[in-house]
């Protein structure tokens, strides 16, 4: 019974196809949360794939609703001792939508598959892949320990997807028994496939959509064309305004305060890497004098998601009475959420543009959020994964894309500590969807070694 039987326990269950054939079994639950036909699969993933294996463990386990939510909780909670360490898990069940007809020949995203050393289906790395990993790593702890050694509290949400609805007014209803000392949790992807990562928090997200609605209907351009504005042209202009041509941003409250020292040294190590499959990075492109890992990690982004003006399907020779954008700030700790918009408003008048219209996009919003590189705890999981793979892990001072970190910082005051379990090529919200399998077997010994770690004593603020 010790630290190196339960990683080869967890391996050679790997090793076996049982964690293969568990996960087929997940993925084969279509759980798309954007699609409101789902909803009985939802909560069917929470009711009889996770509270089941969860109960096995010998968690207690509840079903958490909220009128905001449009699909259930699961709650599951192990207390061995008060006195012991609490960690809180998280992670979510439902996936973006399948695409099926945009997949590669003789793949669906509802169907586990092998092909070229890669698993494929939808979840596999969002997040379902991930989640099992810290689940089944807990029940190999439990196998030869025959008990964690802490406390365990893990939520599992099923509207991720679509911005975490409720989540944020769930937590505050339930602070008290969501009490942790610490969240350890998995989603995004790893620095680069082969290095073990760490990320202590996200930039925040908000969409929001810009409009012009100049006239009712086209007019001809011929007839017209000279003599009246046409809206596609003003917005892109008006766009222009907000990011140079080579992607520096233009909006002064958007540009955070200059890069902390703890979080400029932990980006020293650290070097963007999408894989063979990732795009290259262009380093002419966002802010200057960032080295590219500060650029996504430590920056502020803005993007224009989508763009329409006209009938870009059957173009006609007619100036278009109206032309719409689908825009995205990523943003850092240091920018005031309640003044991206208004900033903005202010910027586009300053520049001649107050016929641009701005609205949300959505009612939520990711918030950014990090932690101290240099926190204790950060440095103890640190210790614990590069024990167990022999690599040192990046640490990154946060995601550069978004969670809801901010409900675990702000409401429940936790610390956030993310080891994620995919890589930045696996094709997330896209077709062909994918994790290499060695990716999941290393994740997988990291987090049972880290689990053994939480219940072996010497933890930050505990005796060893």
């Amino acid at each position: 019974m010790d630290r190196a039987a339960a990683i080869s326990r967890a391996e050679r269950q790997f090793d076996s196809g049982e964690f293969r054939s568990m996960l087929a079994r997940r993925i084969a639950m279509p759980t798309e949360s954007q699609n409101p036909d789902r909803a009985p699969v939802l909560a069917q993933y929470l009711h009889e794939e996770l509270q089941p294996a969860f109960e096995a463990m010998g968690f207690e386990c509840r079903t958490l609703t909220h009128p905001r939510a449009k699909a259930p909780f699961l709650f599951a909670q192990r207390i061995e001792d008060p006195r012991l360490p609490t960690v809180f898990g998280y992670g979510h069940g439902d996936v973006i939508r399948g695409l099926e007809r945009e997949w590669k020949d003789g793949l669906s995203p509802w169907t586990l598959a092998e092909r070229e050393g890669r698993w494929y289906g939808r979840g596999i790395a969002d997040n379902k892949g991930q989640h099992s990993v810290n689940m089944q790593a807990m029940a190999s702890v439990l196998a030869e320990r025959g008990r964690l050694g802490f406390n365990a509290k893990f939520l599992i949400e099923m509207g991720e997807e679509t911005g975490s609805p409720g989540l944020r007014d769930l937590c505050e209803q339930h602070r008290e028994l969501f009490r942790s000392d610490l969240l350890i949790a998995s989603d995004g992807p790893r620095l680069r496939a082969d290095r073990p990562t760490v990320f202590l928090g996200s930039r925040g997200s908000f969409n929001f959509d810009l409009t012009i609605e100049a006239r009712k209907g086209g007019h001809h351009s011929g007839n017209w064309g000279g003599l009246i504005s046409n809206p596609g042209i003003q917005l892109a202009h008006a766009i222009a305004s907000i990011v140079s041509p080579t992607g520096q941003i233009r909006v002064p409250e958007w540009v955070p305060p200059e890069l902390p020292g703890p979080v400029r040294r932990a980006l020293a190590d650290c070097e963007v890497d999408g894989g063979a499959d990732g795009p290259t990075i262009e380093p002419w492109w966002g802010e200057p004098g960032l080295t590219p890992a500060e650029r996504v990690f430590g920056w502020c982004s803005f993007e224009v998601l989508a763009y329409k003006t006209g009938n870009p399907d059957t173009p006609v020779n007619a100036i278009p009475p109206r032309a719409w954008a689908r825009c995205q700030l990523r943003f850092v700790v240091g920018i005031d959420p309640g003044e991206i918009l208004p900033a903005l408003r202010r910027h586009l008048d300053r520049q001649g543009f107050p016929m641009v219209q701005i609205a949300a996009a959505r009612d939520e919003m990711f918030r950014a959020t990090r932690i101290d590189p240099e926190d204790p705890w950060v440095q103890w999981a640190v210790a614990s994964i590069a024990r167990t793979s022999g690599k040192k892990p990046a640490l990154l001072p946060n995601l550069g894309g978004s969670l809801p970190n901010d409900v675990f910082t702000d409401v429940l005051g936790l610390r956030t500590i993310w080891v994620p379990h995919s890589y930045p090529g696996c094709s997330q919200h896209a077709p062909n969807e994918h994790l290499p399998p060695q990716v999941l077997r290393e994740a997988l010994a990291v987090m049972t070694g880290l689990y053994w770690d939480l219940g072996a004593g010497g933890t930050p603020g505990q005796a060893s």
